[in-house]
């Protein structure tokens, strides 16, 4: 009788916890694309272009069948932020800072750093990128950016996941596409991530 008790605790506490996730502000404002073609990110702010980042997906190319490496393609969110307040370039194992803090290109490590941004696929091409660990993260491997160098997850600088970290929030929608980024114009700023932009992007 008390197991059966329990058991319907459990239930009703985690279809609360469901409630109250579902009911968590989803961040509409932001939209980020990652190019595999030109290995960068573009971010939005309602629908203006205002960053363009330098990243690494996966070496072993794209996908996401369980069990491989590749960075999965299609329309992602971004379903938890982890890290927030942490120092640039602490290590984080399981999704949990160690406190050890690496410099970038630190000889001999390729860690998980600063940031997380995890995300969960859309699509059925990508249904299992969140049981993957596919994440945005900050990499001390900072010399890599520009090219594919990761285990299939999304790779920057530790400058740079701070800003989009400190942006985007939950929900924020993100397509990863083989395609080329479009150029940005003059006009098109990419200074201010947490809001409109302000000053002139740089192509």
């Amino acid at each position: 009788m008390r197991s059966l008790s329990s058991l319907r605790l459990k239930v009703v506490a985690l279809m609360l916890c469901c409630l109250l996730c579902s009911c968590a502000p989803q961040d509409h404002d932001h939209h980020i694309i990652v190019s595999v073609a030109d290995q960068a990110m573009n971010v939005y702010f309602r629908d203006q272009l205002i960053g363009r980042y330098p990243v690494s997906t996966s070496q072993f190319g794209v996908g996401d069948n369980p069990g491989t490496c590749a960075t999965p393609l299609g329309h992602l969110a971004v379903a938890e932020k982890i890290g927030d307040g942490a120092p640039p370039g602490m290590v984080f194992k399981d999704r949990r800072p160690t406190g050890e803090i690496l410099v970038p290109n630190a000889p001999g490590r390729d860690p998980i750093v600063t940031r997380i941004l995890w995300l969960k696929g859309l699509d059925p091409q990508n249904q299992n990128a969140f049981g993957r660990y596919i994440y945005i993260h900050g990499t001390p491997v900072e010399e890599m950016l520009g090219k594919p160098a990761s285990y299939g997850c999304i790779r920057m600088r530790s400058q740079d996941i701070v800003r989009v970290f400190a942006a985007v929030g939950v929900g924020t929608k993100v397509d990863v596409t083989q395609d080329h980024l479009p150029a940005p114009t003059p006009t098109i700023a990419t200074a201010d991530l947490a809001g409109p932009p302000a000053t002139p992007a740089k192509p």
